[in-house]
């Protein structure tokens, strides 16, 4: 497929799957092209909600590229069950294999998002400020999205794009024109550093970038650990690569519910992760003395295990 046809696929399988009546929307890299802050990308990722799984998965059991049926991608994937994905898994499918695979990643959760996305939804898309929180990872690639994303949202009147913005020429920048809520200012400490054009902006804005980095690798960590034992029993049920959904989805079940954890990040603590993570943020950042005043409060960003 082109990138033209690729993008055309996913679109029109999202469209039909809302049409369906299933709660969906596209999010990350194809939002972003959305958006009109990237040219291209290769891969969808999918809001669902969980209690529409069932009507998901039967979609996508019916659904062929190029002649070739849907399937989970590779032994590493959860299932795509309402249980896992209240504890912060996602799951895995693609249409053929190799670098021509058309690939999609489903969520029933809005990972490090600070409230329900539901009512995020505009037509076949979730809002730039959800897209934001989830593109919070320890990907460098994934970080000048963000600022993007929150600029877009200042300039379009939602104050929430004070949120997302990282970079400090664009925090001066915008408030040439545009005010800041002091409710916002007591959220995210080096907001308040940017209006009052204190020198240490930058150093905030790095401690605070740095402390969701170590959030996300700390929490894929917790995670590829609660999957080693539900890996082993997959390899063991000897599935055929592209395997159809409706052969393959009930053996992971199988081995989910006897190998897989719910939600390991609940069973590690969130309170502890947090801890560990502002900590090495803080170490890594060279900022002992000061840091500390200026990280945010992240815990409304788990909401979403709740």
């Amino acid at each position: 497929m082109t990138d033209k046809e690729l993008h055309g696929f996913y679109l029109e399988l999202v469209a039909r799957l809302q049409a369906r009546g299933i709660l969906c929307a596209i999010t990350s890299g194809l939002a972003c092209v959305h958006f009109q802050l990237a040219e291209t990308t290769k891969d969808c990722d999918l809001l669902c909600h969980p209690q529409n799984f069932s009507l998901l998965l039967d979609e996508l059991a019916a659904q062929q590229v190029g002649g070739l049926p849907c399937a989970y991608r590779g032994n590493l994937s959860p299932p795509l069950d309402e249980r896992w994905h209240r504890g912060g898994w996602t799951s895995h499918f693609n249409w053929g294999r190799g670098p021509g695979a058309v690939t999609l990643d489903v969520f029933g959760r809005a990972l490090r998002g600070s409230g329900p996305w539901e009512g995020e939804v505009s037509g076949l898309y979730i809002s730039p400020h959800i897209v934001a929180q989830m593109k919070r990872t320890n990907r460098d690639k994934d970080w000048p999205f963000i600022t993007l994303l929150g600029t877009r949202l200042v300039k379009m009147g939602d104050q929430r794009g004070w949120l997302h913005i990282f970079s400090e020429d664009t925090l001066a920048e915008l408030l040439r024109d545009f005010s800041c809520p002091a409710e916002l200012l007591a959220r995210r400490p080096a907001l308040r550093l940017a209006v009052e054009r204190d020198q240490r902006v930058r150093a905030a804005l790095l401690a605070e970038r740095l402390l969701w980095e170590r959030l996300d690798a700390l929490r894929i960590s917790i995670y590829e650990r609660a999957l080693r034992p539900y890996l082993v029993a997959v390899r063991r049920a000897r599935m055929p690569d592209g395997m159809p959904l409706a052969e393959s989805h009930p053996i992971r079940l199988q081995c989910a519910e006897v190998h897989l954890a719910v939600s390991p990040l609940r069973d590690y603590g969130i309170e502890r992760l947090i801890e560990a993570a502002r900590h090495e943020a803080i170490h890594k950042s060279g900022l002992i003395a000061e840091a500390t005043l200026w990280l945010p409060d992240v815990r409304e960003n788990f909401a979403y295990l709740n």
